[in-house]
């Protein structure tokens, strides 16, 4: 038989038609009995008694068709002084209803044949889908093999709404209260009308509500007008709509979209010419670029509203064992109230300094984002992007990068490109051309005493759309030098017991575990150094050995602790080769991925705090709309480092700023402030991280797409200006750094990092090396100097003296001597115990002259 939509469709109407109006009564019956038994066995095995179930029916409410269509209730944000920010409304931003009769056919059939396939001809619980999931709950040892119909879903969704799910007992009285209201509910309602509010009310992800906003979100069309293969592509969504959008996570997508279209050939919905076209639609080409596109008029979410939603979604699920659905609902629909952590002076001087174009590089330039869709002449649907564009431009000389100088530029190549496409027969059917200014930035400030995340910036220029990315929370970057703080010289304090003023010699080195060599920014190589002189002047080989003795294991275990999620302990690639960071290039920050900006401030918060470290957290508290506490963000604190370890690392960050890497970011409030700067070798991207006693703050400067830059130290000026109008707009109190009551201080030789010897390392040819340094209690060395030496040579022979040379005239002279392992030229080689001296002595006055 040839299958055809009208037939089929007719076929399916006429099947429902007949067997609900000849099995109702017996199917209800029998449903209802079949309920209550199983109900009750669950019920005796836990010990629950009887009189659980009668309890659960008499508090289920009653069913009518206007308690289950989608209800919005406005959710207001407010900052953290209480004054209301946003409002977030699904009716007027989220949720745009649309009739059955305007939804297309096949995404009916769609989500019917992957979430319900009986959903015609049962009467609101399937049976034959309850007895299935608890075979796969006890084959699989879980109890989340779903089983629901549609219609248990739209109760749930719709009328059993915002209720704790935490444990089992209420896991097991919602399910009860979804069954029975799904029987009274298919006595009451059609087919029909359940499914068209089902389909405007199911959570399609990245805050969609409803077919409608998510066709308008993926594929900036009217659900009208939607194809075959994208209406499977939104059926795949709904069954966990973070793990299946289509914009994040494509490729999870793309694989449940063809067990969509498969479901639908064996249903009967679709032939197999209409499976085979739909399997070769390059869709997901297209929903990269039309997902970014505005559905509306209102003001897009700021990127820290957008970060505070995805926080208390996921807090919903985690802690209220909330589904992905119900938890954006709750946020869209729920009329809750969210007490953030925004402060919105914060926010506003943030935004402002970052949008200032003349705090980046002149000649700013932009990046291009491109789609052209077109039918060749063979009818056959093409995609093209910004590569081809790029392919093109190569072929014929026209540039080797997406990136230019004006937008005009960027749509002057587009039109060049499009021209050459129709000059082959084909014929345009859209083109979508954007650009984005560069380079951009992102900025987290946080206060470091609570963990509160203060204000965000999530990129620069115009942001169009809500849930867009956010260089602040979700893209990873190279750290670069700031991660020597976090990732060696933090362990080397607090685990090793090493000491501000333990010394590595700055020389020719390679990784140990790599043999790649290890360059330093700067020419030439310094010779013995302190890890204070390598925090202040960003040395690359001190940080490298330092970690060489920390040993990668113990830098991740610290980094972990640290809050630090994107950091790959194992990973093995398609080629079968295994890959991990946990290796010496950490002390660099040589990542797989790199880190948020959001990780990084919060790690350089809790050195700030005084090694205490707090979850970052945007929100206090939700309060639902009855004004019942929801959620609340209690700061939990954790330990992560000793007092006094984060004191020294803050004093010699302190000096960075004021002799050393970070001097543009000094603050002209006066305000004292430690810090890190941090640039990655190929000028890809540029960090400042830095604090005062108040606030802690991050920011990055890059291009989307790796392009090398000079910034100019431009970034340490967005930090610095941003923190001196905090200090101003606040009315800061200008205090120091608490000091731990066992931190001390000692002098000793700055070649050694051991206690100074009187005479010698006080005369060093360059002057004297003798420091002061703060020690933690404990650690004071009890060795002398041993790098420096000092001899008195013959005034006659010029050699080391011996006891028989008059001791009138003899000269005395300081060198320095170095270990034997160390290799090549250092700033310590003209300063080095000459070879002859320490060989011979004189001999003029003794008749030996050689050294036993």
């Amino acid at each position: 038989m040839k299958y055809t939509k009208n037939n089929i469709q007719k076929k399916r109407i006429e099947l429902s038609s007949d067997k609900i109006r000849r099995h109702a009564k017996i199917s209800l019956f029998l449903y209802k009995y079949i309920l209550i038994i199983s109900i009750a066995m669950i019920v005796a095995v836990l010990g629950l008694g009887t009189g659980f179930v009668r309890g659960i029916l008499k508090t289920t409410p009653s069913i009518t068709k206007e308690s289950v269509h989608s209800k919005g209730y406005i959710t207001t944000i407010y900052d953290n002084k209480g004054t209301q920010i946003k409002t977030l409304s699904n009716h007027d931003s989220n949720r745009i209803y649309i009739p059955l009769s305007e939804i297309p056919q096949n995404l009916q059939n769609a989500f019917i044949a992957i979430e319900d396939e009986r959903f015609y001809n049962h009467n609101g619980i399937d049976l034959y889908g309850i007895i299935r999931a608890a075979f796969l709950g006890i084959k699989n040892k879980s109890l989340s093999q779903g089983g629901s119909t549609l219609t248990q879903q739209l109760i749930k969704n719709n009328v059993l709404g915002i209720q704790p799910e935490k444990t089992t007992i209420e896991r097991i009285e919602r399910k009860i209260k979804e069954q029975s209201l799904a029987l009274d509910l298919e006595k009451i309602a059609s087919k029909q009308y359940i499914l068209e509010e089902y389909l405007n009310a199911i959570n399609l992800g990245g805050g969609t509500l409803g077919v409608q906003t998510a066709s308008q979100k993926y594929f900036n069309k009217d659900v009208s007008d939607l194809t075959l293969s994208e209406c499977a592509v939104l059926a795949s969504i709904t069954k966990n709509p973070t793990k299946y959008n289509p914009i994040t996570r494509p490729n999870n997508n793309a694989s449940r979209r063809l067990i969509v279209l498969q479901n639908m050939l064996d249903q009967h919905y679709i032939t197999k010419e209409e499976y085979r076209e739909a399997v070769n639609d390059d869709v997901y080409t297209r929903i990269q670029k039309n997902a970014n596109n505005p559905s509306n008029d209102i003001r897009p979410n700021s990127y820290f509203e957008d970060a505070l939603i995805i926080q208390v979604v996921q807090d919903l699920k985690d802690q209220l064992g909330y589904d992905e659905t119900k938890a954006y609902n709750a946020i869209y629909s729920g009329g809750l109230k969210i007490y953030s952590t925004q402060d919105s002076k914060i926010q506003k001087i943030a935004e402002q300094v970052t949008n200032d174009s003349s705090n980046y590089p002149s000649g700013t330039k932009v990046s291009l984002t491109y789609t052209l869709s077109v039918k060749d002449v063979n009818g056959t649907d093409i995609t093209y992007s910004e590569n081809n564009v790029l392919e093109y431009m190569k072929k014929h000389k026209l540039g080797k990068s997406l990136i230019f100088s004006s937008t005009k530029k960027a749509k002057e190549i587009t039109q060049k490109f499009k021209q050459s496409i129709k000059k082959n027969g084909a014929t345009i059917v859209g083109e979508s051309v954007s650009t984005s200014i560069q380079p951009q930035v992102s900025v987290t400030i946080m206060n470091q005493s609570t963990g509160a995340v203060e204000a965000l910036i999530g990129g620069r220029g115009t942001k169009d759309t809500n849930l867009s990315l956010n260089r602040a929370t979700s893209t990873t970057r190279q750290p670069g030098s700031t991660f020597k703080i976090v990732s060696t010289f933090l362990p080397a304090l607090d685990h090793n017991h090493m000491t501000l003023a333990s010394v590595y010699d700055d020389a020719p080195y390679k990784y140990l575990d790599s043999n790649q060599t290890v360059h330093n920014y700067y020419s030439g190589y310094r010779g013995y150094s302190t890890i204070r002189d390598a925090i202040t002047d960003s040395m690359n080989i001190v940080a490298a050995k330092t970690m060489a003795d920390v040993t990668p294991k113990i830098s991740y275990e610290y980094l972990t602790k640290l809050g630090f999620s994107t950091i790959v302990s194992s990973r093995t690639a398609s080629n079968g080769k295994s890959y991990t960071d946990i290796n010496q290039s950490l002390s660099l920050g040589g990542l797989t991925y790199g880190v948020t900006n959001l990780e990084l401030t919060n790690a350089f918060a809790s050195i700030a705090n005084g090694g205490t470290y707090h979850k970052p957290s945007l929100y206090t508290k939700v309060v639902d709309q009855n004004g019942n506490v929801l959620l609340k963000n209690s700061s939990t604190k954790q330990r992560v480092m000793k007092k006094s370890t984060a004191f020294l690392l803050t004093d010699a960050m302190k000096d960075v700023i004021t002799k050393g890497t970070g001097t543009a970011a000094r603050l002209s409030c006066g305000m004292t402030a430690a810090g890190k700067s941090g640039t990655t070798s190929d000028n890809y991207d540029f960090w400042f991280s830095g604090y005062t006693p108040y606030h802690t703050a991050s920011v990055w400067m890059g291009y989307d797409r790796n392009t090398s830059f000079e910034s100019n130290d431009l970034h340490k000026r967005i930090w610095s200006k941003i923190m001196n109008q905090i200090v101003k707009a606040k009315k800061e109190k200008k205090i120091s750094f608490q000091q731990p009551s066992n931190i001390v201080q000692a002098k000793v030789c700055k070649k050694s990092g051991k206690l100074a010897i009187a005479g010698v390392c006080n005369h060093d040819p360059r002057g004297s090396m003798v420091i002061t340094e703060y020690f933690e209690k404990g650690t004071v060395p009890t060795q002398t100097c041993d790098t420096h030496v000092s001899i008195e040579l013959c005034k006659k022979s010029g050699y080391p003296a011996t006891k028989y040379c008059p001791k009138k005239g003899r000269k005395k002279k300081v060198y320095i001597v170095r270990s034997k392992n160390s290799i090549g030229i250092t700033a310590d080689t003209p300063y080095l115990l000459p070879k002859k001296y320490q060989e011979y002595i004189c001999g003029v006055h003794d008749k030996h002259k050689k050294k036993k």
